[in-house]
């Protein structure tokens, strides 16, 4: 930490502390995101359980700004968080991306009693950065990724199922390059749920997700 950077993070926790509304903690919360710096990562996952919508929202957004080095912090505490500040550390999980996640948000995704967690689970299984893994990692993770997708895909709440399907989007461009094989079912695998949906903001997901695993596929096949 440099002392400039030393200086600045010292200077909005005292503003956090001093914050005499929730709208000022709020924007304590957010300066100090705004900063991406590690040296914010406690703070914000603190700030994660200050009962306080704004401020929580703040930190996940600088969690996920900081990224990878808010992973392991974020993990150790988890089991520790009161339901509220669990649910936005998952949310912060989701937009990180890093694989070292996965198995909470294949949980979440999956079991999770509030829409808007598993919504951005879902979100989140879509966008694991498969790279940071081994070939066999990611075919493994790949397809607990898109069952539990597809499941979501069937979910109770309708916003739930269109970010699964926008996750399966997401994760079809992965598998294109691991295992396209996978992609010459999935198309009619989406067919079924888009003929099993009765909300046309979900239809029309489906059916532009379907486009893109067809043009995915045709490239496969053109490559063969």
């Amino acid at each position: 930490m440099t002392m400039n950077t030393a200086i600045t993070i010292t200077t909005l926790l005292q503003e956090i502390e001093a914050a005499s509304s929730a709208s000022a903690l709020a924007n304590a919360v957010e300066a100090l995101a705004l900063t991406g710096a590690p040296e914010a990562t406690e703070p914000l996952i603190a700030a994660l359980g200050y009962n306080n919508p704004g401020a929580a929202v703040a930190a996940v957004d600088g969690l996920i700004r900081i990224g990878e080095k808010a992973v392991e912090p974020l993990l150790e505490l988890l089991d520790n968080f009161n339901y509220g500040a669990r649910a936005w550390a998952i949310r912060a999980l989701a937009g990180i991306g890093d694989p070292k996640g996965l198995e909470i948000l294949l949980e979440a995704a999956s079991e999770d009693f509030a829409l808007s967690v598993r919504r951005a689970a879902a979100r989140g299984l879509g966008t694991i950065r498969w790279d940071r893994l081994s070939t066999d990692q990611q075919v493994e993770g790949q397809g607990r990724c898109l069952a539990v997708l597809l499941g979501c895909a069937q979910d109770p709440e309708w916003v739930v199922r269109y970010a699964a399907i926008a996750g399966v989007a997401s994760l079809a461009l992965a598998i294109a390059q691991s295992q396209p094989q996978m992609l010459f079912s999935l198309v009619n695998q989406l067919e079924e749920r888009r003929s099993m949906e009765g909300v046309l903001a979900v239809k029309v997901r489906i059916l532009w997700a379907q486009q893109q695993v067809q043009d995915l596929r045709s490239k496969v096949a053109e490559g063969s």
